[in-house]
């Protein structure tokens, strides 16, 4: 079995994937697939998503004769990673607690 991955966790994965440093597409796919089942179909929507929402930048970088897009989290975007690491800490607790049989 495995759990169903919501856009709320791959927000916050990708965020937090950004929050040290820029990251072109691929990478950032990579990186996300090591933690979260997605296809690679899924993250640009994801990345376009939240380049609209205000919560990633980009800008291009030649390589190799070619244009790699990066992305960059935005002071909107770290304001959103401490609120999902806020809900993540509360969310965690809650599920420890029923895990261990105590009631929440």
């Amino acid at each position: 079995m495995s759990f169903q991955i919501g856009g709320a966790i791959l927000d916050f994965v990708v965020l937090s994937i950004l929050k040290n440093k820029d990251e072109y597409g691929y990478i950032i796919t990579q990186e996300v697939r090591e933690i979260l089942d997605i296809s690679e179909t899924t993250m640009y929507p994801a990345l376009k998503r939240l380049e609209k929402s205000g919560l990633l930048t980009t800008y291009d970088m030649p390589y190799q004769g070619r244009n790699r897009r990066y992305y960059k989290i935005t002071e909107q975007g770290t304001a959103a990673l401490k609120d999902y690491i806020n809900e993540w800490k509360s969310f965690e607790l809650n599920i420890n607690k029923l895990l261990e049989g105590n009631n929440i």
